[in-house]
């Protein structure tokens, strides 16, 4: 070949290169620290792993379609290329041989800061944030041994600094003159003590650790140009009438015991102090919003480079580059959400139009992020009583696209990435609790709960039976008080089924291998019913607090959902937009909430039922509700409960209680052994379950025998 054409062709390929190069979002990738993992601990086949953190710059085009989605991103201070920057912190957990790894990267959306994968997949881990955030202790090792790569990038730009919390760092919106960006503001703040004064954004998922939007003006006693003022209500439980606390009694102030109140823009002083099981519920002018929705294409941003990109614009390597690998997204509770909103949203192509992640996995996820909204919180949730007018529950509800007569809209949460050929393939889990407690009935049917809808091809659904928001830590406490609940929560685990699931997804996602079909109760076979009739274990008062009375009559009204009216700037299809109604205005008309129906103990007839629940030593039950003073009779927010069998037939018949004793249902440790393994092989034949986790599972039946408790 003649010199000349070679270097003809060099020269192509270089500016070809080049030319991808400054295509990639993330545009430079800083790496701080690089150490050994756990310890230089090995692990298996794959061998060490190495820790890496460090950050991420991102820039985005604001007149690219793919972002112009994201609220506010035309009022975000842009650079002299007239892109808008962002930065995420980073941290990767690799195999220190790449080869040796199973070629798939798993990106975990943190939960408000926090990391997840560890703690969610591997066995034996400290839950105590410092050691989760820390990495710590790697458990079993369980991600490792596999083989995942394991990464954590920061999404959610309103945290603070600290606890070692994975951060974003989005713009401020500002007027097109530089001023300053005014909106209403609803902020709800709850307490599990008593506090004197606490940071604007202080609620019950917020807490200490959120930014607070400030005020424009400390003064809430005159109103402002426009007639607005301020205020500050109370009330017991969310259907119970507001009352407006006196203007004298709270202020713009941060209120330090023993030292005279000083004025702030970011902080509320109430005397006498906020108190526990009590809705506060505070209204303002704020300012400053950040554009949270970057949040979303941060993740895009950073999956499409680990995927595609060997090096960032200054030629750093990509750290966990590998040809060939495939990118999975994981999300717990918020996180599962923000990957559902994300897809909503159509962020799973790049800005070229490539698929950012192959598979997809929400865990307890139900409904969707406020996120892209000026003045959004993601860090709120969803609730009977606590969080309940947040915006986590806008049509659509289903992955497949379906009518709703309500709203007359036609959507499903895949529309977007059906239409370009973007859609990861899909694992949902849920659990019953946010059947109950969630709406998550509207994922599994019509809108008005009147016939089963199936899955789309790319998705499964996998409703963990008899399980709360996230198991209870072990061991139970003993007698009550149990928190804010009446009964001690329910330890029923997700992990064996995390794991399973995990592996399963990995298959279908890198080798095209076949997924277990969806594991859902459904309307067809009467696993799914109208919540007045759910059968309700008849559980005298005990210890444990029993079934009470008033939690029957509750439950048969249940938690129903109507649509709210947040002004016409706010975009409900989108779940984004701008509110200028606070509260919201609330439909008339209800959605057909279901929840699943229940055998003689209380456990739910269908889902992936673990096997603690098929030989079960108590009733496991996916709801709750307040004791006294606590949000009475209203859900107890995320908890289930757990109330123990007798230990024999004389103590149950003493106490009137209906189920059988534990020496009723497993007369000798042998049959308890047997039930336990019966179930066991059950599962890893529907590959529900590992097999090396079952072999784990009935080995600690053989040690430990039938259990009086978890």
């Amino acid at each position: 070949m003649p010199i000349t054409r070679m270097a003809r062709l060099l020269l192509v390929s270089l500016s070809l290169l080049a030319a991808a190069a400054t295509q990639a979002r993330i545009v430079r990738v800083d790496i701080e620290r690089v150490e050994p993992a756990f310890e230089g601990r090995s692990f298996g086949a794959t061998g060490p792993y190495d820790r890496l953190a460090g950050r991420a710059h991102g820039v985005l085009d604001p007149r690219l379609p793919a972002n112009a989605v994201i609220q506010d991103i035309e009022l975000a201070p842009r650079n002299a290329q007239g892109l808008v920057e962002y930065v995420t912190d980073i941290e990767i957990l690799r195999p220190r041989d790449a080869a040796r790894g199973n070629g798939v990267i798993l990106v975990d959306v943190v939960n408000r800061g926090n990391k997840r994968a560890i703690v969610n997949y591997n066995a034996d881990v400290p839950t105590d944030m410092a050691s989760v955030n820390g990495l710590r202790s790697a458990g079993d090792g369980f991600l490792m041994a596999e083989g995942y790569t394991v990464v954590w990038f920061g999404w959610q730009a309103d945290l603070v600094a600290g606890g070692g919390r994975v951060r974003l760092q989005a713009p401020v919106a500002r007027q097109a003159d530089g001023s300053a960006l005014t909106g209403v503001l609803r902020s709800e703040i709850v307490v599990g003590a008593p506090a004197r004064s606490l940071p604007l954004s202080a609620g019950w998922f917020t807490g200490q650790t959120h930014h607070a939007y400030p005020t424009v003006s400390v003064d809430h006693t005159t109103p402002l140009a426009d007639g607005f003022k301020p205020t500050l209500t109370v009330r017991a439980k969310e259907n119970a009438p507001r009352v407006e606390v006196p203007a004298s009694a709270w202020r713009f102030a941060d209120c330090p015991e023993g030292q005279p109140a000083r004025p702030s823009e970011t902080r509320i002083c109430l005397d006498g102090g906020f108190q526990p099981g009590r809705l506060y519920e505070l209204i303002y002018r704020a300012r400053e919003p950040i554009v949270l929705g970057v949040g979303f294409a941060a993740l895009r941003d950073v999956g499409a480079f680990l995927k595609f990109e060997q090096a960032d614009t200054a030629g750093r390597p990509n750290p966990v580059w590998r040809p060939g690998q495939k990118t999975i997204v994981l999300g717990t509770s918020q996180s599962g959400r923000f990957i559902r909103s994300y897809l909503h949203l159509g962020f799973n192509r790049d800005e070229q139009g490539r698929t950012a992640f192959d598979g997809a996995k929400p865990h307890i996820g139900g409904g969707l992020m406020p996120l892209n909204v000026r003045f959004g919180h993601p860090g709120r949730a969803w609730g009977d009583q606590i969080d309940h007018l947040y915006q986590a529950y806008d049509f659509p509800f289903h992955y497949a696209s379906l009518n709703d007569p309500i709203t007359g809209r036609t959507q499903g949460l895949l529309d977007r990435c059906a239409a370009d050929g973007t859609c990861p393939r899909l694992f949902h889990v849920a659990t019953s609790l946010e059947i109950w407690e969630g709406r998550q009935s509207l994922g599994l049917t019509d809108p008005l709960g009147r016939r089963d809808v199936p899955d789309p091809e790319s998705v499964r659904t996998y409703i963990l039976a008899s399980t709360q928001h996230s198991a209870a830590p072990l061991p139970l406490p003993k007698a009550p008080p149990f928190g804010m609940c009446v009964q001690q929560s329910n330890p029923n685990p997700h992990l064996w089924a995390m794991r399973a699931l995990l592996n399963e997804l990995t298959a279908w996602v890198r080798d095209g291998k076949a997924p277990p079909p969806s594991v859902v109760p459904r309307i067809a076979d009467g696993t799914l019913v109208a919540p007045n009739q759910a059968r309700i274990p008849a559980i005298p008062a005990t210890n444990y607090g029993g079934v009470p009375r008033p939690a029957l009559r509750y439950l048969a009204n249940h938690n129903p959902l109507q649509v709210f009216d947040f002004g016409p700037l706010y975009r409900a299809g989108d779940s984004s937009g701008v509110i200028t109604i606070e509260p919201p205005r609330q439909g008339t008309q209800s959605y057909g909430i279901l929840v699943p129906q229940a055998d003689a103990d209380g456990a739910d007839l269908a889902g992936l039922k673990s096997v603690y629940q098929q030989v079960p030593i108590g009733s496991y039950l996916a709801w709750n509700v307040g004791r006294k003073d606590r949000f009475e009779d209203g859900f107890c927010i995320f908890q289930g409960a757990f109330i123990p069998f007798a230990p024999t037939r004389a103590e149950r018949e003493a106490a009137g209680d209906p189920r059988p004793s534990l020496e009723e249902r497993y007369p000798t440790k042998e049959s308890y052994v047997a039930a336990m393994r019966r179930a066991a092989e059950a599962q890893v034949a529907q590959r529900l379950l590992l097999a090396r986790d079952a072999e784990r599972l009935v080995r600690e039946a053989e040690d430990k025998g039938v259990r009086t408790e978890p």
